[in-house]
């Protein structure tokens, strides 16, 4: 049974690097065939078979060594698949991390430039106040108007551009928040 291609790049990336060795394919195939109900009903079988015949007499030593050794074999398998299983949970869990780190970065960039807004707008205030007839004031009102609108548009490119860094296939965050509804 095959499984699903993952959809995370973060994982797929991490099946193309597998996927470059032969023995990780070779033990993907063993641990899937034996993960599998075809391998229940094979041993039923061999086991049906072997006793039903009479390959052997009881107490059956040679089937009792046969699958003591498959026995050993498909532990070391469960073993690998177990490590492959942590590697794919680590894969992942990096790549969030990664995003984490991004966005608190994203974050502090857009609260500077809140501040630099808030600033600029007092600033635009009080500007106001004293320029209802001074060309010259309200040519400096107009400066700061400039800027206030030069870092709004900043705002919305660097929430645009990392809206794009995250891409179609990360759901959406979900915004925590303190305040009671």
């Amino acid at each position: 049974m095959r499984h699903p291609e993952p959809v995370n790049p973060a994982l797929l990336e991490h099946a193309k690097k597998r996927a470059d060795y032969a023995q990780n394919r070779i033990a993907d195939v063993i641990t899937g065939f034996a993960g599998s109900m075809a391998f229940v009903y094979i041993h039923m079988i061999w086991f049906g078979c072997w006793i039903g015949i009479g390959v052997e007499k009881y107490p059956f030593g040679l089937l009792t060594m046969i699958v003591s050794l498959e026995a050993i074999f498909l532990s070391t398998f469960v073993m690998i698949s177990q490590n492959r299983a942590d590697t794919k949970r680590q894969v992942i869990a990096d790549q969030q991390w990664r995003t984490v780190q991004e966005e608190d970065e994203q974050n502090k960039r857009l609260l500077d430039l809140s501040e630099q807004i808030l600033a600029l707008t007092k600033e635009t205030r009080s500007l106001a106040a004293f320029a209802r007839d001074d060309h010259q004031q309200n040519q400096e009102l107009l400066d700061v108007s400039r800027r206030t609108s030069e870092l709004t548009k900043q705002i919305y490119a660097s929430v645009a551009a990392s809206a794009e860094r995250q891409g179609p296939n990360q759901p959406p965050r979900q915004e925590r928040s303190d305040r009671p509804e």
